[in-house]
């Protein structure tokens, strides 16, 4: 009787034959890969995708003597907000991007992984321009902040702001497109 007992046991202690491991180890790295791909969008097989521009929308900046019109990307996600402009290689001209916050406060913004140049123009929730940060430095971790509660943001090429004349006390405006 106790011999019976003792192969019992044995038999407890048996190893899962490899098969059994490897189909594990498979479902294991399938569920990994579609968790993976469901929270990255769907966006495809282009790692660039997600970095080219994407108008959303029209914006104008105006004053008694300016108006400038420029092509925007909306960010009014926390995903997009943190994204913003990094890793893009260049920027048009006339392109830009509105960050837009849920909330109104003093907002700081860096430069890192940011390979272009930009005009940070920081804006309160009436829609005019608070403070410049002008021509920031690529990859940097200086923080460049709003002189005052910020409800929105738009980053513009590096030099945008001088060759426009846009200043401090200008008005935006945007329309989205669909």
């Amino acid at each position: 009787m106790s011999k019976n007992k003792k192969t019992e046991h044995k038999a407890d202690k048996r190893e899962m034959p490899l098969i059994y491991k490897a189909a594990a180890l498979l479902i294991i790295a399938a569920a990994a890969l579609y968790f993976i791909f469901v929270n990255t969008g769907n966006k495809g097989t282009n790692p660039d995708e997600e970095y080219m521009f994407r108008k959303n929308g029209e914006l104008v900046i105006s004053s008694d003597s300016v108006q400038v019109k420029i092509d925007i990307q909306i960010a009014n996600t926390e995903f997009d907000r943190q994204l913003g402009l990094m890793f893009r290689k260049s920027m048009d001209e006339n392109q830009g991007m509105l960050f837009i916050f849920p909330d109104v406060q003093v907002r700081s913004f860096w430069m890192r992984n940011t390979e272009i140049p930009l005009d940070m123009i920081f804006i309160d929730a009436s829609k005019t321009i608070l403070n410049i940060a002008k021509n920031t430095t690529p990859y940097s971790d200086i923080s460049y902040g709003s002189s005052g509660p910020a409800k929105y943001v738009l980053e513009v090429k590096g030099g945008f702001a001088d060759m426009h004349n846009i200043s401090i006390g200008d008005k935006i405006a945007w329309t989205e497109t669909q």
